[in-house]
């Protein structure tokens, strides 16, 4: 397969070093540091586990997405904020049976795209106000794509794998249980490549599910600095991330996900991960901009729209986003 990685960072740097192991063809867009790293470098990913060594992979990349010409996949694995001027530089990477698979965090602009009950069809204000990223990638090109794994960056071009191998893949507008055949196919891809990766019957189900766990987290380590470890042993910040899950379960059973699970049950596994540093707090220490909108605004926003009263997320909401104003990191009001 031809396939463009769109945003070099963590995420996208460890699937494509993995995907050029077994021969396809990647190509990545980036920038800056970046950018120069992989021309002169190509893609480097340390794997951890099982044991540890280092996958090199020369890849072709340019800032211009003109010069990649159209792919058979292309991974999108940018920050939210960054997805807009993703959607706008798309077009000469798409051709008819290009598939473009978001590996990102949150609630993406396809989320209600042939689900959601009464709520199908909804465009999300916090998340594609003017609906400029559907109409640059056009629905049947999209496959989601949720990821259970924690990389990091050592340098430009340099990605860390810590743990994880999960992939959940699924076509937004998907009828029943039948798969796509396309789906399958990329997923056994993936499976070749040394990736856990799994077909899904509904995907936002899976994006929901994640979103319950680590809305709450993320944005508290980032405006505290405090590691999973730090928050799951505090009994009063811990009580206010249950009640914010609690509103997000409601919320969730209202759309047609309902979650079986309670917020201790979840904090179980979120303590497995012992000392964890956030994605978000990472990106505040790396002075980048945080993904609020995809992971608490759209909450209070689906709040909104299922009559569902969001007093704890509201107040998560307002002290990251205070925070994160205050860095520069969120635009102003």
């Amino acid at each position: 397969m031809k396939v463009c990685i769109y945003g070099a960072g963590a995420i996208g740097g460890w699937i494509g070093a993995h995907l050029a192991q077994i021969g396809h063809e990647i190509s990545v867009v980036a920038r800056g540091a970046t950018l120069q790293a992989l021309k002169k470098d190509g893609l480097q990913c340390i794997q951890t586990q099982p044991s540890l060594i280092t996958l090199k992979a020369q890849v072709k990349a340019s800032d211009q997405a003109a010069d990649m010409g159209p792919q058979d996949v292309v991974i999108v694995s940018v920050k939210a904020p960054g997805m807009l001027d993703v959607a706008r530089n798309m077009a000469p990477l798409l051709a008819p049976h290009t598939m473009v698979m978001t590996a990102m965090n949150g609630v993406p602009w396809w989320f209600f795209n042939g689900f959601g009950g009464a709520l199908k069809g909804t465009r999300l204000n916090t998340i594609d106000p003017e609906g400029h990223i559907d109409h640059a990638i056009p629905a049947h090109h999209v496959v989601g794509c949720v990821v259970h794994a924690s990389c990091s960056l050592d340098a430009p071009g340099v990605v860390r794998h810590h743990f994880g191998q999960g992939l959940i893949l699924g076509e937004p507008a998907q009828q029943g249980e039948q798969v796509a055949e396309r789906v399958q196919e990329l997923v056994a891809h993936l499976q070749t490549a040394g990736f856990n990766a799994s077909a899904s019957a509904q995907i936002q189900k899976d994006v929901w599910y994640k979103l319950w766990g680590n809305m709450t987290v993320n944005p508290i380590s980032a405006f505290t600095g405090a590691t999973t470890d730090l928050i799951m042993q505090d009994d009063l910040v811990r009580n206010f991330v249950s009640q914010i899950m609690l509103e997000a379960k409601v919320i969730g059973e209202k759309i047609g996900i309902p979650i079986a699970q309670t917020p201790e049950d979840r904090h179980a596994v979120t303590r497995k991960l012992g000392a964890f540093k956030t994605s978000m707090l990472q990106d505040v220490e790396a002075g980048k901009a945080v993904e609020l909108d995809a992971l608490v605004s759209v909450v209070r926003e689906l709040g909104q729209l299922t009559q569902v009263s969001t007093p704890y997320t509201d107040a998560l909401l307002g002290l990251s986003r205070l925070h994160a104003r205050v860095h520069g990191l969120y635009p102003a009001q």
